[in-house]
C-alpha cells in the first residue's frame, strides 16, 4: 500500500487514491464524495485543502485530489461504521505524527544555528570541518553513527538532509544535544570532554525513558 500520508514542500497531504484504497471504495466514487464537498464549502476552504493532482497506474496517469489534514476530515465524515472510524483515526494520528515530525526538524534546524554560532565565536578563522565534526559528535551518539554512514545504509543522496528519515524520538534527542552543546562549545574547548559529557546525558536521557 502506498504512504498514508505525505509531504511535499513542508506541506503533509494524503492522496485521495490512497483513501479509497485504505477505504475500499471505488476511487471514481471518493472522486465524487470531493466534488460534493467542493460544491458545498467556501471557495477559500477548497482552495486551501484540496488540490488537484494526479497518480500513475503502469505509466498511465489518473486524476485526483492532494488532501490536507481539513479537506481528509471533512471528506470522511460522511463515511460510517467501526471500519471507517478505525480507518479515519489512523489518518489522523499519521496526520499528528508527521506534523510532530516536521515540528522537531524545524527546531533541530533553527537550534543548530545557535550551534554554528557560538562555533565562529572560538574559532578564529573556523574550518568546515569544525561545524561538521559538531554534527556529527552528536549523529554519533544519538544514532551510533556518522551521518555518512546513516546516508549509505538508508540509500540518502549526499546532499540531502538525513533529518526527515529519522525518527521522532531521534530528532529530540539530537535537539537536546544541540541545545546542550551550544552552551559547551563556549566553556569546554576540549572536544573529548564535550563528547563524554554529551554521551553521559544522553545514557541518562535512555535510562529515564526506560523507567
Amino acid at each position: 500500500m502506498n504512504k498514508l500520508v505525505e509531504v511535499k514542500k513542508g506541506k503533509i497531504f494524503c492522496k485521495s487514491n490512497v483513501v479509497s484504497d485504505v477505504f475500499e471504495k471505488d476511487h471514481k466514487n471518493v472522486l465524487r464524495d470531493i466534488e460534493k464537498v467542493l460544491k458545498n464549502c467556501s471557495k477559500e476552504f477548497s482552495q486551501l485543502n484540496y488540490e488537484l493532482s494526479n497518480y500513475k497506474v503502469r505509466g498511465k496517469e489518473y486524476p485526483c485530489y492532494n488532501l490536507t489534514k481539513d479537506g481528509f476530515v471533512l471528506l470522511a465524515m460522511g463515511y460510517t461504521g467501526k471500519e471507517a472510524m478505525k480507518f479515519k483515526e489512523l489518518y489522523i494520528n499519521k496526520f499528528n505524527e508527521m506534523e510532530r515530525l516536521i515540528t522537531s526538524q524545524r527546531f533541530a534546524r533553527v537550534e543548530f544555528k545557535d550551534l554554528t554560532d557560538n562555533i565562529q565565536l572560538i574559532h578564529e578563522e573556523p574550518k568546515f570541518y569544525h561545524f561538521s565534526n559538531e554534527a556529527d559528535l552528536i549523529n554519533r551518539i544519538v544514532l551510533e553513527m556518522s551521518s555518512k554512514k546513516f546516508r549509505e545504509l538508508k540509500g540518502i543522496k549526499k546532499d540531502e538532509s538525513i533529518r526527515k528519515y529519522l525518527t521522532e524520538e531521534q530528532l529530540k534527542s539530537i535537539l537536546l544535544l544541540q541545545r546542550i552543546d551550544s552552551g559547551l562549545v563556549l566553556t569546554i574547548t576540549n572536544f573529548k570532554e564535550r563528547q563524554k559529557m554529551l554521551k553521559d546525558i544522553f545514557k541518562t536521557k535512555l535510562k529515564l525513558l526506560e523507567k
